[in-house]
């Protein structure tokens, strides 16, 4: 991607950025609960439940010092609970240390936490120069350049575009033209500020599917283990669920069932005796 003639993207992008909560605060804690919630899921499912876990857990300490159980009642709707786990857990590191990491090994080091997802809270909390790669800039990033991207490749890309002083910014307004313009299908090169700099605009194989980054579509989730796993979740949020009602609640047969639940257990999600399941 050519660095040259970045305030088109910004003069694009400032003025329609999306109205995310998350981007008006500079809290890393806060932006961190809302990356992990962005983990496939979208934006406006996460808002109410963003604003819900902020209003109940302000702070690392406040959730790390909160039951699992509690965290994971809040976070039903949201669907892969072992971020849920993870954040938990990443606030019980913070808040034992005393003070939010902001180095990128530091923020590796935290339970959930990847490269994009530390890369992310160093640059909107914390200003670092630094270029972020998710999914939709990663597509922007392959088609700008025309070929497919390794993971070094899209991220030396990425470091490389963004404008002194304005990373904050371009990489906000870069996520939002994936969002908006450069979609996986149909993507709108017309209205695309990155147009004349871009080595794909639409015309020939595309070369974002593939590349680093770029997400593949998802298995169906009609009668997926996913969903089967969902529908125990939530009953659990009301109480506990008898072992032998298992099958009926994840609508499955029982080997299945019990596949699952051993697989929830031994992931810390689901408390099992004899009898009966529950949360944390």
């Amino acid at each position: 991607m050519s660095t040259s003639g970045p305030t088109d993207l910004l003069k694009w992008g400032l003025p329609r950025l999306r109205d995310l909560p998350w981007r008006r605060t500079r809290d890393p804690w806060a932006i961190l609960v809302s990356e992990v919630m962005l983990q496939q899921t979208q934006a406006l499912r996460v808002i109410p439940k963003w604003s819900a876990f902020m209003d109940a857990y302000p702070t690392p300490a406040a959730c790390a010092a909160a039951p699992l159980g509690d965290v994971l009642r809040l976070w039903q709707g949201l669907g892969y609970p072992r971020r849920a786990k993870n954040l938990h857990a990443a606030a019980q590191q913070i808040a034992q240390a005393g003070e939010f990491p902001n180095e990128l090994d530091e923020l590796l080091d935290l339970p959930g936490v990847g490269p994009y997802t530390a890369r992310a809270v160093l640059v909107f909390a914390f200003d670092r120069e630094l270029g972020v790669v998710d999914t939709n800039i990663a597509r922007v990033l392959a088609r700008t350049c025309g070929s497919r991207l390794t993971t070094r490749q899209a991220q030396a890309v990425a470091d490389a575009a963004v404008p002194p002083g304005e990373s904050w910014a371009w990489n906000q307004c870069l996520m939002d033209l994936g969002a908006v313009l450069c979609r996986p299908v149909a993507p709108s090169c017309r209205q695309c500020p990155l147009e004349t700099r871009c080595a794909w605009h639409g015309v020939g194989e595309d070369p974002a599917p593939g590349s680093a980054g770029v997400s593949r579509a998802q298995a169906r989730f009609d009668g997926s283990d996913r969903q089967a796993r969902g529908r125990l979740m939530k009953a659990l949020v009301d109480g506990a669920v008898s072992r032998d009602a298992a099958s009926m609640v994840m609508k499955c047969s029982a080997e299945r069932a019990d596949r699952l639940v051993e697989a929830l257990a031994a992931d810390g999600l689901v408390v099992v005796d004899e009898y009966t399941m529950c949360l944390p």
